[in-house]
C-alpha cells in the first residue's frame, strides 16, 4: 500500500489525476491519503506499513510540519518516497 501525504481535494486536477494513474496500473496499487494535520506519532508509528510515501502536490499543506515529519521518516528509515 502507498500512503499519500497531503489534503486530498476532489477539486484539485493533480489529486484526482494521482488517483486516476494509480488505477491504472496493471498490478493494483492500492493506496490510502494521509492528511499532514494528522501526521500525529501514532500515524509516524503506522508509516512502516506503507511500501513507499507520495508527497502529494498542491501546497500549502494544513500542517507543512506534518508533511515534513513524513518526509524525515521516510528519509531517516530507508522508506521509498517520492515528492512532486
Amino acid at each position: 500500500m502507498i500512503g499519500i501525504v497531503g489534503d486530498r481535494n476532489p477539486a484539485n486536477p493533480t489529486h484526482r489525476f494521482t488517483e486516476a494513474a494509480l488505477a491504472q496500473l496493471d498490478e493494483p496499487c492500492p493506496f490510502e491519503w494521509i492528511p499532514t494535520d494528522q501526521v500525529t506519532d501514532d500515524v509516524v508509528a503506522r508509516l512502516p506499513l506503507y511500501s513507499g510515501l507520495l508527497i502529494a502536490p498542491a501546497s500549502p499543506y494544513r500542517s507543512m510540519g506534518g508533511a515534513l515529519r513524513a518526509i524525515r521518516f521516510a528519509r531517516e528509515r530507508g522508506l521509498p518516497l517520492l515528492g512532486t
